[in-house]
């Protein structure tokens, strides 16, 4: 919440006009207009009386309502999460669905549509591992915890960084089996071509 919104939301609230406000923190009605409407601000002193009479703290006064900013920052982030995931998640399949049908319809040149499929549904792999970064999300729980909307508590947050280095090479290892499988799918299809 912008702060001209906040000092008329917090005037209203206190059941004041902008006259009777305006000789509690000793300026002008015009200058309480002004305020609202983000043509100027107030100076420190003014904050200060404001916050006194709407009985605020001068953080919340400037800040407003800093929760449900934190809130629409992370329904974002979760929503992007989510389609990034989603597009990664049919790129993906297409790419590993449609090797075997490309190849027999294109013949070698199944290689070029493949490819340029496989590095979009990369792009969107980078996509996805930015946001997990940006939001420090890297374990399975910490992921479903932050698409619900929640946070671990430290010590699970430490009990998760703990699990990080196996996770890793888990997750080597299976990339590793799955580059053979889909290297060996290949020669395969080579062969039968």
């Amino acid at each position: 919440m912008e702060l001209g919104k906040q000092i008329k939301h917090c005037r209203q609230e206190a059941n004041l006009s902008q006259e009777e406000l305006a000789e509690r923190v000793y300026v002008s009605r015009q200058t309480i207009s002004n305020w609202e409407n983000d043509k100027s601000y107030p100076d420190v002193n003014s904050l200060v009386l404001l916050s006194e009479v709407f009985h605020i703290s001068l953080d919340k006064l400037i800040k407003g309502d800093i929760d449900r900013m934190r809130e629409e920052i992370k329904k974002e982030e979760v929503t992007k999460l989510n389609r990034y995931s989603r597009i990664y998640g049919i790129l993906i399949a297409a790419t590993l669905l449609s090797a075997v049908p490309m190849a027999k319809w294109l013949g070698w040149w199944f290689f070029l549509p493949w490819g340029l499929l496989y590095a979009t549904a990369m792009y969107f792999a980078l996509k996805v591992e930015k946001v997990k970064k940006d939001n420090d999300i890297q374990s399975y729980k910490e992921i479903v915890a932050f698409t619900e909307g929640k946070r671990l508590d430290e010590i699970q947050k430490q009990r998760e960084i703990g699990k990080r280095p196996y996770q890793k090479v888990i997750a080597a290892l299976t990339g590793a089996v799955i580059a053979l499988v889909v290297c060996g799918l290949m020669g395969l299809l080579m062969k039968v071509l």
